[in-house]
């Protein structure tokens, strides 16, 4: 564990790293920085979760400009991910702080819904041409997306890095898909921070952000998601899944090792 202004830097450093090599994918690395968090900084458990959610509120705006300015704006696909990540993020942070407060069902929860989805990204097949894919739409793209805000809000993710790879794997193209996610991210983040808030003041135990440590991971995320937005149109499609697909399923692995380990 880390102690004194060791744990900003650390904090700074790690969150560039993470941001420049994910948002290009659409995830803003939340999910990765969570055990970094744990493990690193010592980042309390559940204010994990809040803290990480901060993370994202200062993190994304970066790369949300320079896709803003590289014309990639989301379509029509923002909409629908809103009317459902919003109101599942509210769920979800009510749900951590209720039930999953322990930190081994908490990390056994992670591992369920990370590993299927890193592996399925990591075997499926190139994507076909853009006519003959299969894409979610209307209710039931509201319908996933509400869940994965319910997934996002107990993990402290926003659920871009579940929302991304189902999105992509289903025959959306990155460079849609990567700001849609983000600015999703980015707008349930700040939902989850101020629903964890109010539960903290009704609440005993540590359920508040630890606001030194996420506004320090948010600095190195706003930098270092600016640079991977900047990338995005240079690297491959599949070359994005694949790398989308290795992230997920190493913290998938991860979760399982903290959890029984």
């Amino acid at each position: 564990m880390l102690s004194g202004w060791s744990v900003e830097a650390a904090a700074v450093i790690a969150a560039f790293v993470i941001a420049a090599a994910t948002v290009p994918a659409g995830v803003s690395g939340a999910v990765l920085l969570l055990p970094f968090q744990v493990s690193v900084l010592g980042t309390p458990s559940p204010a994990v979760t809040p803290t990480n959610l901060l993370y994202n509120v200062v993190a994304t705006p970066g790369a949300l400009w320079q896709y803003w300015r590289q014309g990639q704006r989301g379509g029509r696909l923002l909409r629908p991910l809103l009317v459902g990540t919003l109101p599942g993020v509210v769920v979800g942070s009510i749900i951590r702080v209720e039930l999953l407060p322990a930190p081994r069902p908490f990390d056994v929860a992670v591992a369920l819904v990370l590993l299927p989805i890193g592996s399925w990204l990591l075997v499926a097949p190139r994507p076909e041409p853009l006519g003959h894919r299969s894409r979610l739409t209307g209710a039931t793209l509201v319908f996933v997306a509400a869940g994965v805000g319910c997934v996002g809000g107990i993990y402290g993710i926003g659920g871009g890095s579940i929302l991304a790879p189902i999105l992509i794997g289903t025959g959306r193209s990155p460079s849609e898909v990567a700001p849609a996610t983000l600015a999703s991210t980015f707008l349930t983040s700040i939902a989850g921070v101020v629903t964890f808030v109010l539960l903290a003041a009704q609440s005993r135990g540590s359920i508040s952000p630890d606001w030194p440590v996420g506004i320090s991971l948010g600095v190195g995320g706003l930098c270092g998601g600016y640079a991977g937005a900047h990338l995005q149109r240079r690297l491959p499609e599949l070359a994005v899944r694949r790398l989308l697909g290795v992230v997920v399923l190493a913290i998938g692995i991860r979760y399982i090792w903290l959890a029984f380990g």
